[in-house]
Formats: C-alpha cells, structure tokens, sequence
C-alpha cells in the first residue's frame, strides 16, 4: 500500500481557497483512476484503488491543515506504510502557478500541513509541491494563500491537475523527475521547433561543350567553334 495525501481545508467555504490544490488533486486522481468513493477512514475522506499496478490509498485529511499529520501518520501505521511510500500534495507559493516540484525529505517551507507530518511521521516523505505563485507582498500572502483561485488561474489550473493525475503512475512509481518532466510539458508546452533550412539547389550543368574543339579524322575541323569561324571568315 502507498499513501497520496492531498492538503487542505474541510468543507465548502474552503473548497476553491489556493491552500486547497492538494484536495483538488486528490478528487482528480481519485476520479481519473476509478478508485472506490470517498468514506470516513483515519480523521479523512479515503479512497482506495490501484495505480499503475500499485495499491494506493488516497487521502484528504478533515483535520484542518495544521493538524494533517494526525491523518497521515494514522493511516501510514495502520498500514505500515514506509515513509518512502507516503506523498503528500500540497500549495507553493515559491512556485510558479502550474508548476510542479517532487523532492522526498527537506524542509517544510513554513507550510503548517507539512510541519505537521513531519511532527507526527518524521521527514523523509515525498513532497509534491503545486505552484500557487507569490501575491509580490508579504502583506497580501495570507489573503492570496486564503483566497478563491481567480479566473486567470482558470488557465493552467485543470491543465495542471489533470497532468497530475494523468501521470500519478509515474510519481508513486518513484520517477519523480519523469513525473515533473510530464506535467510540466503538459502545463508549459515547448515551442516548436523551427523547420530546418531547405538544401540550396544543385548548379546546372552547362548546355554545351567547353572542351577544346577537336578534328575529325578526315582532318577537317566540324566543332561548333569551327563552322563559327568558317561563316566568319
């Protein structure tokens, strides 16, 4: 069993907040892969299924998200799940909207979710972090982090979510790096590339002789240079 637990706030007031991406890419992974519906297991909404081959449980925790950690760690000894096998979804504002980080272990950036997994599991998880973008102002980040996503947002958000769950198989497979290469191409098409120059032409052969005019055997010259001087003359 490996565990994908999506961050965020119980209940519909929270539901379009940016601190509740990881709860979005929850319900598009759940959805996207068939997996059971959504029953009340270890203080979360629980999903169970398999992905890519691998038994997975997915979680929304309903603890509020500074106490995440009381569901994951509830679920992770339940099934005595290795910390390597836990991933956890979650909003970046050091990120740029759309993008995508995977990382397993490091710090918790402050975020008050993560600090609480690590508080009640230990820190060596797999981060997934969801680029949310940074107001510009240290004054405006809990306004932004706390707000609906904005019809801008509405761009990139379900290109992002659908990436992940489209590529969830690829992540609790333990490429991360395929994994962040996908969504990010999905999120951020490359440019095409430019077509190749076309090869330059060959150069035309000349249309006539520039050998030196030769006699035939009679001894009497009949080359084009020849007549020319016979009519000259």
């Amino acid at each position: 069993m490996l565990i994908l637990a999506g961050l965020g706030n119980p209940g519909p007031k929270y539901a379009g907040h940016r601190h509740n991406i990881g709860f979005m890419a929850a319900d598009e992974i759940a959805r996207r892969h068939n997996l059971s519906p959504w029953r009340k297991r270890f203080q979360a909404e629980a999903a169970e299924g398999q992905i890519a081959g691998l038994k997975v449980l997915v979680l929304k925790p309903q603890t509020y998200m500074n106490e995440s950690g009381k569901s994951v760690a509830e679920a992770a000894r339940f099934y005595k799940v290795p910390l390597k096998d836990v991933f956890v979804l979650y909003d970046e504002l050091d990120l740029k909207p759309g993008k995508v980080r995977v990382k397993w272990g490091g710090g918790n950036g402050g975020h008050n979710g993560i600090r609480s997994i690590e508080a009640h599991l230990g820190k060596d998880f797999a981060r997934v972090r969801l680029g949310i973008g940074h107001p510009g102002d240290k004054e405006k980040v809990l306004g932004h982090v706390l707000g609906d996503f904005s019809k801008t947002d509405g761009k990139w958000l379900p290109l992002l979510l659908d990436a992940v769950a489209d590529h969830a198989g690829d992540l609790i497979s333990g490429e991360g790096n395929r994994f962040m290469t996908a969504v990010t191409n999905a999120v951020f098409p490359p440019a095409p590339k430019a077509p190749k120059a076309p090869k330059p032409a060959p150069k035309a052969e000349p249309h006539f002789s520039t050998e030196k005019p030769t006699s035939d055997g009679d001894g009497t010259d009949e080359s084009p240079f020849a007549i020319l001087r016979k009519l000259k003359d």
